[in-house]
């Protein structure tokens, strides 16, 4: 079995920032891409920003040149610095991975979800 386990999350003032922070474990063979989904109460999950095994990242628009995306291969996890922090921002933060375990097809697996609040 795989587990994805998020930490990080909390509250904030608008402006400040936090770091989040996402740790895969279990019988891992390789992961290929990692990501972080967000969603806000009474609006749909987005996609935030991914990154690839090779680096490649991908920001939304509105998190572009505030956020962060980072992974560590060798410690399987990935890691989401935010600043600039805007109320906006406030969501349920998902961990995303599509891995493959060491006897196994690829697949996706979801984090249980870290409650950031972004607020004075």
């Amino acid at each position: 079995q795989v587990q994805l386990v998020e930490s990080g999350g909390g509250l904030v003032q608008p402006g400040g920032s936090l770091r989040l922070s996402c740790a895969a474990s279990g019988s891992i063979f390789s992961i290929y891409t990692m990501a972080w989904y967000r969603q806000a109460p009474g609006k749909q999950r987005e996609l935030v920003t991914s990154i690839a095994s090779g680096g490649n990242t991908y920001y939304v628009d509105s998190v572009k040149g505030r956020f962060t995306i980072s992974r560590d291969n060798a410690k399987n996890t990935l890691y989401l610095q935010m600043n600039s922090l805007k109320p906006e921002d406030t969501a349920v933060y998902y961990c995303n991975a599509f891995l493959s375990q060491k006897a196994g097809p690829a697949s996706d697996y979801w984090g249980q979800g870290t409650q950031v609040t972004v607020s004075s």
